[in-house]
């Protein structure tokens, strides 16, 4: 299992897992343009992705899927409650929804995992075939039930978007402040490391953080924190917004 993040971040997200069988695009934040040039480098073009998913409906997660999937013709698989959000860019005929929280495709699995943000039914993932890995980002908090899915995993790729000192002590408006940090905002990197100790597991290869916030957030500070609060081994690194960066396990 490959995964390229082509981008992480308030300016655009978007990650292509390589899997056994399938080549999946999670997010489509950036411009066709730009993942068209950043897929040329590992020897890909938009065409090989085999389909689509998506975590939710902001901007900063489907910027490009418009273009995408004109110009590509691919399926997007989505929570049939974000279906009515997608169909507004995208053509119905492109729109695959999806009625239950698991899906088989070949030999993959995956899990959707229901998360907790100011948008139509977000999710995030877990992906199984001879490896595993689980997505997840923009959410609040993670529940008991979803946390039970998720352990001794071999990658997780999990936000840790802000240092609350530094959120608070910043320049964002109140309401916007008690938006990121609300149960449907964004995890923190306590909070990120807080899952991630309790996750992990012998199976457990690498970490990567992502959607890092560029006003309250560091890389230096969320590497930290994580990497202090899961005592542990496993590598952790994170992605980020200007520069992409491929992970294999």
């Amino acid at each position: 299992m490959q995964a390229i993040f082509l981008g992480s971040g308030s300016k655009g997200n978007s990650t292509l897992l390589i899997t056994d069988s399938k080549k999946i695009l999670i997010d489509v934040g950036l411009s066709y343009t730009r993942t068209k040039k950043i897929l040329e480098k590992y020897d890909l073009t938009p065409d090989d992705i085999d389909f689509i998913l998506l975590t939710h409906n902001h901007k900063d997660h489907i910027g490009g899927l418009a273009v995408l999937t004109k110009k590509t013709k691919k399926f997007v698989y989505v929570p049939k409650g974000m279906v009515k959000a997608v169909r507004e860019i995208v053509d119905m005929d492109y729109i695959m929804p999806v009625t239950s929280d698991d899906l088989e495709i070949d030999d993959l699995h995956i899990k959707f995992i229901h998360t907790s943000h100011d948008a139509p039914s977000p999710v995030g993932f877990i992906f199984e075939d001879s490896k595993s890995l689980v997505y997840i980002t923009d959410t609040g908090y993670l529940s008991r039930k979803n946390l039970s899915y998720m352990h001794n995993k071999d990658m997780y790729v999990m936000e840790s978007n802000h240092d609350v000192e530094m959120l608070m002590n910043g320049t964002y408006p109140y309401m916007t402040k008690q938006r990121i940090v609300g149960d449907e905002g964004h995890l923190s990197n306590e909070m990120a490391g807080t899952y991630l100790k309790e996750l992990i597991g012998d199976n457990t290869k690498e970490i990567v953080l992502i959607h890092l916030s560029e006003h309250n957030n560091t890389e230096e500070i969320a590497l930290n924190t994580v990497r202090n609060l899961i005592d542990n081994k496993v590598l952790v690194v994170a992605a980020r917004q200007e520069e992409d960066m491929s992970v294999l396990i």
